[in-house]
């Protein structure tokens, strides 16, 4: 999902100002429609959502003009696949309170990638975490609430702040348990805020202590979503485009 989609009008398509175009996508168990732009008479341009699972689904190009019935000018197939990114955020979302697992993850730090790689892949793994489907009861700090505060463990939190993972650090402060996992020591004694400093991530270190630090600025959070029983609506600001997902 979030990814830029070109569409290109046949002649026969390209017609008066006054027409609309949408994108209707028809997946088993969710439908998405997404308003376009007009980049030039021939080309639209949209924002593909972000599915809840790997299929192909129909999409219909749809035509709208005030007065007249709604036209379906053309349908075609289109993939959603899972890819690297979702794969790491279905891991990581899974090794919430698992210390082996987290303990595991921390070879990455060895071999620390260049800074461009960091923010592509803050950037891909944070907007998975967004379309998983994550449990009612899913926590930062893992299932069991039974620990106590005081118990010398690694989080999901000193994972993201360790690579300096701006964006994913922030999708997780909004979670259950984000919060809590701030005041967390791990067996060296770091807690998330302290290896921020530790680190030199100024970004991040304000990002944990300022009480009214802003979102990350990035492609994937240009929007703001309103959430209604089973249905969604999301307004991408970068293309001025809305999205209507539902469940069927």
């Amino acid at each position: 999902g979030d990814s830029v989609i070109t569409v290109q009008l046949t002649e026969e398509d390209k017609v008066e100002d006054d027409v609309v175009f949408y994108l209707v996508f028809t997946g088993s168990t969710v439908q998405h429609c997404t308003s376009t732009r007009k980049i030039n008479p021939g080309s639209l341009e949209t924002i593909s959502p972000g599915h809840d699972c790997c299929e192909t689904v129909k999409v219909a190009l749809c035509a709208s003009r005030e007065g007249h019935p709604v036209l379906v000018v053309a349908e075609e197939s289109f993939q959603f696949v899972q890819d690297e990114a979702y794969d790491a955020a279905q891991f990581l979302a899974t090794c919430a309170g698992n210390q082996q697992a987290l303990n595991f993850t921390r070879f990455l730090d060895r071999s620390r990638p260049p800074a461009a790689d960091v923010n592509f892949l803050d950037e891909k793994v944070a907007l998975a975490f967004r379309h998983l489907k994550l449990p009612a009861e899913w926590n930062v700090l893992g299932a069991d609430q039974s620990l106590n505060e005081n118990i010398p463990r690694e989080t999901l939190m000193h994972f993201a702040v360790r690579l300096g993972l701006l964006r994913l650090t922030w999708f997780l402060l909004q979670q259950p348990g984000g919060r809590g996992a701030l005041s967390i020591h791990n067996n060296e004694g770091a807690t998330p805020v302290s290896l921020a400093l530790e680190r030199g991530y100024q970004k991040l270190h304000q990002l944990l202590t300022e009480e009214g630090a802003k979102e990350p600025d990035s492609w994937s959070t240009l929007s703001h979503t309103v959430h209604s029983g089973d249905y969604s609506v999301k307004h991408h600001r970068g293309l001025d485009v809305y999205l209507l997902t539902a469940e069927a």
